[in-house]
């Protein structure tokens, strides 16, 4: 009876947290300044693109140019609307249509390659989605930017923080249901072992092609809602460094767990603002965050509280053990 009541207090707990917080994120804006809704805006978004970059990496890839598919998102919605007139609510899943279109172009002719080498394919393959920028000018501004974007939802922030926090609650069921069906076990086990799950009838290149195009279609969304709340997009904003931020917010976090990227990406997006006066050392701030969680964290900071309650047990008994003797 006491090994059946434990988990059912456990789902309990769960349950009354997760609605508690869900309580407290839409009660945010009543006691968030405008520069700290910004900020969590801002750790939404990016919670929603280190999500969608570890949908790939659970298929045993690792993208590092995953910036550039929110470029592309971004970019796309905002020419439709800016120079086309289109309403802002068509463009952005059009920019999630296009990022994901471009994920099966580059997931056709990679999805044999791996590790390593399927890394830096991407990477190059972000580099020239960032390059076209360059091919119309006219269009895009090029590395001047993209100014006039057409705003969403007007100028006050408080439509935009519950438009971002909806659409990432969304985007993060949806990939949790897949994540934990059929697709998602799929994906884990062409990362575990492709020549064994080839063996088994599974087409392991297009298992890898569509979670790359699932990734980067959440990706592009993120970055066309992000076009239409900044008014104003360049390059730079989506260029390696970026992509490299991506990637260790997804480490940091945790690769093993859904809730890694969530806690990667809200910790580590709002460190360098916290501490004050170090945004501009942001790189460096996170390599050293990155380097201590490898030797002291190995599975991520989503891990730690699972760590602590371990050391807890296995000291509790040895203590009780002494006073007895």
């Amino acid at each position: 009876m006491a090994s059946t009541g434990a988990p059912a207090r456990s789902g309990k707990i769960k349950i009354a947290a997760g609605t508690g917080l869900l309580f407290l994120l839409f009660l945010a804006p009543l006691f968030l300044g405008l520069y700290r809704l910004h900020l969590a805006i801002l750790v939404l978004v990016y919670i929603l693109l280190t999500s969608s970059l570890r949908t790939i990496y659970i298929s045993g890839q690792l993208s590092l140019g995953h910036a550039a598919f929110m470029g592309l998102g971004a970019y796309t919605s905002a020419i439709l609307a800016k120079h086309l007139g289109w309403t802002p609510w068509l463009t952005i899943p059009i920019g999630g249509l296009s990022a994901m279109m471009a994920g099966l172009l580059i997931g056709f002719p990679f999805s044999r390659l791996r590790a390593i080498y399927f890394s830096m394919a991407s990477l190059f393959f972000g580099i020239m989605i960032t390059a076209l920028t360059g091919v119309f000018p006219t269009w895009t501004g090029y590395l001047g930017g993209l100014p006039g974007i057409p705003r969403l939802l007007g100028y006050s922030k408080v439509p935009y923080y519950y438009f971002f926090l909806v659409l990432t609650l969304l985007s993060l069921l949806i990939l949790y249901r897949i994540e934990h069906s059929r697709i998602g076990l799929t994906f884990k086990s062409v990362a575990q072992s492709y020549l064994a799950a080839s063996s088994r009838g599974i087409n392991e290149a297009g298992v890898r092609i569509r979670a790359l195009a699932l990734g980067c279609f959440f990706a592009g969304l993120a970055g066309a809602g992000y076009a239409h709340y900044n008014t104003f997009i360049a390059p730079s904003n989506f260029s390696m460094l970026p992509s490299i931020f991506l990637v260790v917010y997804l480490l940091v976090g945790g690769t093993g767990s859904f809730a890694g990227p969530i806690v990667g990406a809200f910790v580590l997006y709002l460190i360098p603002y916290v501490l004050g006066g170090l945004k501009g050392y942001a790189p460096f701030v996170l390599a050293g965050v990155l380097a201590v969680i490898i030797f002291l964290i190995p599975r991520g900071l989503v891990s730690l509280p699972r760590q602590i309650k371990s050391r807890m047990s296995k000291s509790g008994p040895s203590k009780g053990i002494t006073h007895a003797a």
